[in-house]
């Protein structure tokens, strides 16, 4: 005979057992809190990692021009808004660049993943080999090896050549999360869309595409971040009116970095924390929705 268990005792053995567990953690984490080896390690890389940001924020209020702080002000930022042309304008380059390029290497990168993982073909595991070779190349050789190429192919200099030195090296980033994402991927969706009636259109941009987002996202924001702050790559592929933001702060090392910088910094800072704060919120709703 087959004895049923009374559902209020399986709900309080539930219970019991959710609560145990949380006790348990409590316990851990309570045993935990003495100063460890490697709690010490990761408050010296914070420290490492934050403290240039809090200096650069601090000077950025500093009404004198070196180090040593004198008054309080905001001479910096009303530079920054009124008597900076040349700075936005490498900025805007930079935006422009990155965004154009971030765009391009995360279509490249989504679609290549899927193929690459999902298909079989002659020649893909050399592809799949060779995808990682910008990650692992020094962007000095990188650089002079495109620079190589512009000048055989006769092609100006400029922002368009920064734009395809770019997508190229970001493209392996966002083909590697985007990877790591499709290999957790639920192959049964995939014929539940086909028992359905989709067809292989449909379920890439229905089905497919929706569920690995996330890393579409981190690819593409990863690629916005490098192509940022890439100076080598950069310098060796511009041209004439073609500077971005870390062309231009590294020529003004020449006559001292200005305090207009720290107040530009802190200002993509706050920008930057923003977007993460928001796409942190919209993965989570679009995970949770899932």
């Amino acid at each position: 005979m087959i004895s049923h268990m009374n559902p209020f005792k399986l709900f309080t053995e539930k219970k019991k057992s959710s609560e145990n567990n949380r006790h348990a953690k409590r316990q851990w984490k309570k045993h935990n809190r003495k100063l460890s080896f490697s709690n010490s390690v990761l408050a010296l890389a914070l420290v490492f990692l934050f403290v240039p940001l809090f200096v650069i924020i601090f000077y950025s209020f500093n009404e004198a021009k070196d180090s040593t702080f004198t008054r309080f002000s905001f001479i910096w930022y009303e530079k920054l808004i009124f008597d900076s042309k040349p700075l936005w304008q490498a900025l805007w380059n930079s935006l422009i660049v990155a965004v154009t390029s971030s765009l391009v290497a995360t279509i490249i990168g989504t679609l290549a993943a899927i193929g690459i993982k999902w298909y079989q073909f002659k020649g893909r595991n050399f592809i799949q080999a060779i995808s990682f070779l910008p990650m692992v190349l020094p962007e000095v050789i990188m650089g002079v090896s495109m620079l190589i190429f512009f000048s055989a192919i006769k092609l100006s200099l400029g922002l368009f050549t920064i734009f395809i030195a770019h997508t190229t090296f970001c493209l392996p980033f966002v083909y590697l999360m985007v990877s790591a994402r499709v290999d957790e991927f639920d192959y049964s969706i995939i014929e539940a869309s086909h028992d359905l009636g989709a067809n292989e259109k449909q379920t890439l941009f229905k089905v497919i595409i929706p569920a690995i987002m996330p890393g579409v996202i981190s690819g593409f924001m990863m690629s916005i971040t490098m192509s940022l702050e890439d100076y080598v790559i950069t310098a060796l592929v511009s041209g004439p009116g073609s500077t971005t933001l870390p062309l231009y702060v590294y020529s003004m090392i020449r006559f001292g970095v200005s305090p207009v910088i720290n107040a530009l910094s802190f200002v993509l800072i706050l920008i930057i924390c923003f977007f993460t704060i928001i796409l942190r919120k919209s993965l989570k709703s679009f995970a949770a929705s899932k």
